[in-house]
């Protein structure tokens, strides 16, 4: 016989939840609204612009998945070690993520400029575009060490429970870069009209200011964490261990959208453009809720596990599943029903509205599936468990996203709607994966064993 909710219990969970989620929602909204800035300006001037920076981003998605793998490895070890009260652990693991990012993304920059234009042949571009991406990309991955030290910055403090002062730092920032996409891009004033090259060149000054501001804020007093001098290995191995497999999980994504692309292309530029301009709208509507919901579990969830208590850490879990399901639902239907209007701010080609249109509609439908897959796979990665959601992600998006979507749109000769039913089914795929995982894996043991070995080894 089912137990009745404890009703009281899941509004508090939820209370809580919200109390942390809003200035992770305002800080993601902030964020994904640069690079949505990016995607209208470019749109002003032709859709060769839009794809250009949409092939550019693939590449410049590497430093964001390194940062968000080490940020993992970083909220693990600072939440569970903020629930069982190890400062000292907490603030080297914090440190060290911090540096080791720093030196990741150098090698980065050579990358940038040297091979920025090869990059973008390879995918089969025309020239325009060639030429378009390789000037932003190079200015992109310039940004890399600093962006990677933001992410794991921002990371590190949420992982305390502070939520505030990542949206502060991280907002600003992404604020700041928005404005000056504008300035720099159509020449606001006495400022030159850059194009491209103000857009790249914005974001690149954002990142400076978001890596010096969040490496003051942990240094300052006014926030609980501060910087250890590092020393233990043990917590630099923890930390790889945990973030590699977040690194594959986001790189799988990545990797896979370079043929993905390519598919798109056989199709035209407009469809090209219409798949970002799908993809932005869905990421500024709704990525700043799921990616709170993902976060806050991670916090939560790794909290109550460093406390001792893996009971509550899978209450917690479920409780923000239920919240996000609906919460994303909702979101979902604002999609579908709005996609016409929102898509039309994007672009005024009619060929590229029509099909960003579906594009839009398609991802409002897979909302409740992120509504799921985000959450449980923020509880997992509180518990220091990333493999589980990498699998997810991996086999969605090579199995059914890229593999899926050839054999039908190609081989079967389906179209775009063979692409369609492909990116869908992705997403679904990813949700059941991570919740078999969050059901019945053994990600509790395993936030158990990290703690043990930090804990004896003292560090």
């Amino acid at each position: 016989m089912n137990r009745p909710i404890d009703r009281e219990r899941l509004w508090g969970l939820w209370r809580r939840t919200l109390s942390l989620s809003w200035p992770i929602t305002i800080q993601h909204g902030f964020t994904t609204l640069m690079r949505t800035v990016d995607i209208i300006v470019a749109g002003l001037f032709a859709p060769a612009y839009v794809t250009a920076i949409g092939l550019a981003d693939l590449y410049g998605q590497i430093p964001l998945r390194i940062g968000l793998g080490l940020g993992a490895g970083s909220i693990a070890l600072s939440s569970q070690d903020t629930g069982r009260e190890a400062q000292e652990t907490r603030n080297r693991a914090i440190t060290q993520a911090m540096l080791l990012g720093f030196l990741v993304g150098i090698p980065l920059i050579g990358l940038g400029i040297l091979f920025s234009e090869f990059f973008i042949d390879v995918l089969g571009a025309e020239q325009n575009v060639i030429q378009l991406g390789a000037t932003y990309l190079t200015l992109i991955l310039a940004a890399s060490p600093l962006r990677i030290v933001g992410l794991v910055g921002a990371r590190s403090l949420q992982g305390t429970g502070d939520t505030f002062t990542p949206m502060l730092v991280n907002g600003g920032a992404s604020l700041f870069n928005a404005i000056a996409t504008v300035v720099l891009a159509l020449g606001l004033g006495p400022v030159p009209r850059f194009g491209i090259i103000g857009i790249g060149l914005a974001t690149l000054l954002a990142r400076t200011v978001e890596a010096m501001a969040v490496t003051i804020a942990i240094a300052s007093p006014f926030t609980n964490p501060s910087f250890e001098r590092p020393r233990s290995v043990l917590i630099t191995r923890q930390l790889v261990e945990i973030s590699i497999p977040n690194f594959a999980e986001g790189m799988s994504t990545s990797i896979a959208n370079f043929p993905f692309n390519a598919l798109l292309l056989l199709f035209g530029t407009e469809v090209t453009a219409a798949y970002h301009i799908g993809r932005r709208i869905y990421q500024q509507l709704t990525g700043p809720i799921y990616r709170a919901m993902n976060t806050v579990a991670s916090i939560l969830v790794g909290q109550a596990l460093g406390a001792g208590d893996p009971a509550k850490a899978r209450y917690t879990g479920f409780g923000i599943a239920a919240l996000s399901i609906l919460t994303m639902s909702i979101a979902g239907g604002v999609l579908i029903l709005g996609a016409r209007p929102i898509a039309g701010v994007f672009t005024s080609d009619p060929e590229t509205l029509g099909y960003a249109i579906t594009f839009t509609k398609i991802f409002g439908v897979s909302m409740v599936s992120f509504g799921i897959f985000s959450p449980f796979a923020g509880s997992l990665r509180g518990a220091g468990d990333t493999r589980t959601p990498f699998y997810a992600r991996a086999i969605g998006t090579f199995g059914s996203m890229l593999g899926l979507s050839y054999l039908l749109a190609v081989i079967l000769n389906w179209g775009l709607l063979g692409v369609y039913v492909g990116l869908l089914l992705s997403f679904i795929v990813w949700a059941i994966i991570v919740t078999g995982g969050f059901l019945w894996g053994d990600w509790a043991e395993l936030a158990a064993g990290l703690m043990a070995e930090r804990s004896e080894a003292r560090v």
